[in-house]
This record gives structure tokens, sequence and C-alpha cells, in this order.
């Protein structure tokens, strides 16, 4: 009898149905998009990304960071886009980020980072998720369900805390840990990995520190019988900065996007994400007119203000009120009065041909008539007080992905 998709049967360790096994990521077309506002996915620049690192990283694996919706890029598309590249481990935060990624053709390994599984034990493994584990209770409660499962003993990555204080074994816990994986063979210790604190920061002395911790509780364990197949610490900052941490796998999220911690760190990186919208709106205001909620904007002379349909539950944060900037035709409008959730408005005065139907880009590079110009999501990201990070996982899924090539 064939068990219904995705169970394992019992006792053999592996899927009774085989995974369906998607080739490429759905891509839309526009006439599918009602509203103009879009995230463009370069896939190649996404490409390209990946084989940077796989050449700063030297012979260590590179493990793909993909949480967060692929940092906002789209998870789905953006997995299958770098399998097909050759990444042989993808990584996500939770549980549901991994089982997304099974559902959707994924086969490489997948690493579940945040620790967090509650009793969903068993999805784990039905769906061939590998576990980080940071406390000794999942070694026990993890084995059994292997137990009542039959699937044969599963590989966890263990984290050490050794400077973070966020998840992770502390080293004076090693010896407990120890015996548990020594007691409970079902559960295998596949990799042991940290997470640096200031990786990203002028501070090697840090790095150092927790390398010193990092190696000192690889050797406890070692010492106490416990075999290390895999050792992994460095982020995207530490993998372009720090060759003692690249260990024998690297973890790199943002990077894989076009975006370095730090600037100028590798240019050689490509921006994958472009958000754009188009100019639904267009009206000329007397000077004394005010724009927007609490009328917090002023013209001071005879304007022309434009509209796009785009605000802050799109990710176009109301920080950026006053502050920000739209391209229009290769030049820099600025946002004038509040940010809606919805709409958002822009001066347009000193722009030459502005009309309804223009495209305006919120993150990117755009060509036009006026010239060129970018803007970065670090620029945003300064111009909030916050990092590129939020930036990129602010643009929300009701912004469509296309996914493009050159």
């Amino acid at each position: 009898m064939t068990l219904p998709h995705p169970l394992i049967a019992p006792g053999s360790g592996a899927l009774a149905t085989p995974l369906p096994r998607v080739l490429r990521p759905q891509r839309a077309v526009p006439s599918d998009a009602i509203r103009p506002t879009r995230a463009e996915i370069n896939l190649a620049a996404l490409r390209h990304n990946l084989r940077i690192l796989q050449r700063v990283a030297g012979g260590a694996e590179v493990g793909c960071v993909l949480k967060a919706d692929g940092y906002g890029h789209g998870s789905k598309a953006v997995a299958r886009t770098l399998e097909r590249a050759g990444a042989t481990r993808m990584c996500v935060a939770l549980l549901e980020e991994g089982v997304e990624l099974r559902q959707a053709g994924i086969r490489t390994p997948i690493l579940v980072m945040g620790g967090h599984y509650a009793r969903a034990w068993g999805e784990l493994l039905r769906h061939d998720l590998t576990p980080v584990i940071h406390d000794v209770g999942q070694i026990a409660t993890l084995a059994e369900e292997v137990r009542f499962s039959g699937s044969g003993a599963v590989g966890v990555h263990l984290k050490i805390d050794t400077g973070m204080s966020r998840l992770g074994v502390l080293p004076h816990q090693i010896p407990t840990i120890a015996e548990a994986f020594n007691s409970f063979k079902e559960v295998q210790l596949e990799g042991v990995m940290t997470h640096f604190a200031c990786a990203d920061a002028d501070d090697v002395e840090s790095v150092d520190h927790q390398m010193d911790a990092f190696d000192l509780a690889c050797q406890d364990l070692l010492d106490r019988g416990v075999s290390i197949p895999m050792r992994h610490a460095a982020n995207s900052a530490a993998t372009i900065r720090y060759p003692r941490a690249r260990l024998q796998a690297v973890r790199p999220g943002i990077a894989l996007f076009g975006v370095t911690p730090g600037p100028d760190w590798l240019p050689e990186l490509r921006p994958v994400m472009r958000v754009s919208s188009e100019i639904v709106a267009l009206r000329e205001i007397e000077s004394g007119t005010s724009v927007g909620y609490g009328a917090t904007w002023k013209a001071a002379r005879k304007s022309r203000i434009a509209t796009l349909p785009m605000g802050y539950a799109d990710g176009l944060t109301r920080g950026l009120s006053g502050r920000g900037n739209i391209l229009v035709r290769g030049k820099r409008a600025p946002i004038v009065g509040v940010v809606s959730m919805d709409m958002t408005m822009i001066d347009v005065t000193d722009i030459e041909g502005v009309s309804v139907g223009e495209e305006c880009v919120v993150l990117g590079s755009q060509k036009g008539p006026h010239g060129e110009a970018v803007i970065t999501a670090t620029e945003i990201a300064d111009q909030l007080g916050t990092i590129p990070w939020e930036v990129l996982t602010n643009i929300s899924r009701r912004v469509p992905r296309f996914y493009r090539e050159p």
C-alpha cells in the first residue's frame, strides 16, 4: 500500500512517494498583474553571486541562507535557481520554510536553523529536513520520534553559543550534550555550528574570540568521543572577510542577493531585486497646498505631484516620508507628504516630460532621458537608521515577483 504523500514508509527511512520535481520557477508576465507595482528578480545576477561566493569560500561548501522568503526574493524560485546552478545545501530559519521548499521540489539538504520545532519532529522526518539542536532535551525527544517512525538514524547539527547569547549550547554544557549523543544513537551529529555577533563590524578580535571558543568546544566534543563531520560558522560578512571562519562550510545570506554587509567589501556582487511601479495620477497644485495625511508637506511653489500605487503595506516604509526618493526618467524625485498604506506621492516639478504610466523605481537602477541613477537597499537603510536586511524583507508578498533572465 502506498502511503499518502509525503509520509515516510515505516522502517524505510525514505519517502514512500517521491516528491514532485519542479524544473523551473513560474515566471509572471506583466499582463497577469493588475497593479503596476512589482519586484523584478534577476536570476542571472543570483547565479553570478553564487559563483562569486563559491570562489571566495575556496573549498568550503556554500550553504545558501533563504530564510524570510529568501530575503524577500521568493524562496521557492530562488532555491530552484540556486539548486540548478550547483548549490548543494539550503538553510532556512523555520520548519515551515523548509517544508515549503520540499513541496516546491527542492532535493538538496535543508538545514533548519531556528531551533524551534515544538511537537513537529515528525514533520522534520517526513520532509527530510535537518534540524539544528541547541538543547540537550531535543536530542531525547527527537530520538523518541525516530524510534516511533522507524525511519532510521537522523542527522542533526549542534549550535554552540560562543558570544551571540541567542541560541546554542554553552561551553560548560558540552559534557551533557556529548553524553546524550553517545546515548541516543538514533540522533547522529552531522555538523557543529556557531554564529558571529560582530562579523560585519571592524572587530577582528571579537571574531577571533568566538572562533577560539568554538574550537575549544569542538575539541571537547571530540575528546568525549563525539565525531564532527562538518563545522561551519561564517555568515556573509565572515565569508568575505575572515578566512579562518570558512571551515568546511559557509552560510551567506544577504550577499547572495547582491548586498554586502560593509561598503565595497565584494564589489563584484550584483543586486538581484529591483522594485518599480508606475505613475497613476498627476496634478498641478498651487503654492501652499498640502499633500498627504496630516498636511505635513506644503508646496513652496506651484508644483507637479505624481501618485504611485505603492505604500508602506508593500514595503515602501512610512519612515521615508519627506526624506526618501523615487527614480523617474533617470532622475530622483523626492517623496512628499506621508507615505500611505497603498500610495505615495512624489514631487516631479523639476523632471520634464513626466506623464501618467511613467515607470517609477523604488529600489534599483533606472536609465532614462535625464540620466541614470540608482537607489540601493543600503541607501534606504541609512535613511531609515536600519539595515539592508530589513529593507529587502519588508517588500511584502502582495508585491508580485517577476523572475527575469537578462
